[in-house]
């Protein structure tokens, strides 16, 4: 027998297990840790309008996230970014604080697809219409609009903005509804034909959207909805008190931003509930091998549906947050182009896994809003100084482009993601190990030189 075919196969390792080995798992990787967040946040801090300190600045949570430190320590210095480092830099420059604000909104919707994409297999190109749901859910109760539908009501609304809160279960309990509703159709569907009809029932939810404005004005047709609620400060006294002075746009700013870090971690821990319960290994094996899991025992039609449902929760809550901070939606918000970013961010970090998911939302996030743009404004300073760019070249036009690139290299050079869930790690570079292994073992048997393709 071969030497080549008894030696193992290269053990790979995680970026984390890499890490682990060269700086060791004790106070050196701890310190390291503390030093990055605290000269990050420093240069932040000095400079906050400077793009790439913020990017530095963030990185620090995958920082926090690989390097092999405690627990309670990932906790501590988490809470020291997102909790205290983060909204004085939004005292200072409201616009990165509405970046990560916008960016939370995103991985909540990134995890929700996570679990139909990810967990079930079920690919879902109209996810985006139960983020539709909460967000015209609140619109339409929180102005007069609710009151062409209910005549008999019109003087309860507008209603108060405490009733935010109670909308914001009332959109999680609506999109599982309508989850459920578009699963019953599609439950003998795989593969294409199902990502055909979810296209078509997201479109159906944006164009209900756009044209329900007659016979009765219901969401306000292509004009969309103004003037939407937004919920008390219940706390404005405690800032009375402590003699702290900020405009009202200053205090929802910071309001929504904390909100939607609630929502997230909220989020996860439902997301990680689910994937470690017997229905996430439901999932999974519907995911690996339908047929087989049927066979198993696993309940097929109400394992499908849960998946819709408990995917659609997640939308319809930051709908509902959504559709407050904006005060303001319109159905082409909604569109199916919408769907398809949100379906690249779990396919850039990693369908199946809640880290990839988080990942792959924050840096999409980041490529729209701060870093395509910066790079335009960039390219116009280069070009006043005589740099030889072409006058029309916006990097921000070209965002769907960049998008295609990141998918295809992102499926040529590292189809499980940036952080991969481990199984499906496990999973392609096992059969890509087998591969290696079997040409070896042919290439023993039949004594051909690879090159030359000749018997020795």
């Amino acid at each position: 027998m071969s030497t080549r075919q008894q030696t193992p196969a290269r053990e790979r390792l995680s970026l984390r297990q890499r890490i682990a080995g060269i700086v060791g798992q004790g106070y050196a990787a701890m310190v390291i840790v503390i030093l990055y967040v605290l000269l990050a946040s420093f240069w932040l801090i000095s400079n906050p309008f400077s793009t790439i300190a913020y990017l530095v600045f963030l990185s620090s949570l995958l920082v926090i996230y690989y390097f092999p430190i405690a627990t309670w320590a990932k906790v501590a210095l988490g809470l020291l970014v997102l909790g205290v480092v983060m909204p004085y830099v939004g005292t200072l420059n409201q616009g990165f604080l509405d970046v990560v604000t916008q960016a939370a909104i995103f991985v909540a919707l990134a995890l929700g697809l996570n679990v139909v994409v990810g967990f079930a297999g079920l690919l879902d190109l109209g996810y985006v219409a139960f983020f539709a749901i909460g967000a015209y859910l609140w619109a339409i109760f929180s102005t007069p609009q609710a009151a062409n539908i209910i005549p008999s009501l019109a003087q309860s609304f507008p209603l108060a903005g405490g009733w935010f809160f109670v909308f914001l279960i009332l959109g999680v309990i609506a999109a599982a509804i309508f989850g459920v509703l578009l699963g019953l159709p599609v439950l003998r569907l795989r593969g294409d034909y199902l990502a055909i009809v979810t296209l078509g029932f997201g479109e159906v939810i944006r164009l209900l959207a756009n044209n329900l404005n007659r016979p009765i004005n219901i969401t306000g047709g292509a004009q969309g909805i103004t003037n939407i609620g937004q919920p008390p400060l219940f706390f404005a006294p405690v800032l009375d008190t402590l003699n702290i002075n900020t405009s009202a746009g200053a205090t929802y700013r910071m309001y929504f931003y904390v909100m939607a870090l609630l929502i997230v971690l909220i989020t996860i821990m439902v997301a990680r509930r689910l994937n470690d319960s017997r229905v996430g290994r439901a999932w999974t094996a519907i995911r690996e091998d339908e047929t087989a899991a049927i066979a198993m025992g696993v309940p097929l039609v109400r394992m499908k549906l849960l998946a819709f449902a408990a995917g659609a929760t997640f939308a319809g809550a930051m709908g509902v947050l959504y559709a407050a901070k904006l005060r303001f939606i319109s159905p082409p918000t909604f569109d199916v182009v919408q769907s398809i970013s949100i379906l690249a961010m779990v396919i850039l970090g990693g369908m199946g896994s809640i880290p990839g998911a988080v990942l792959g939302a924050a840096l999409i996030t980041l490529l729209n809003l701060r870093i395509l743009p910066d790079f335009a404004n960039q390219l116009v300073i280069w070009r006043r100084a005589g740099l030889p760019i072409p006058e029309g070249f916006d990097p921000v036009q070209y965002q769907r482009l960049f998008f295609g690139l990141v998918l295809i290299f992102m499926t040529i050079f590292r189809p499980e993601g940036l952080l991969p869930e481990r199984r499906r790690r496990a999973e392609l570079h096992d059969d890509e190990e087998q591969g290696s292994d079997e040409g070896l073992v042919q290439d023993d048997q039949n004594l051909v030189h690879p090159d030359v393709g000749l018997k020795s």
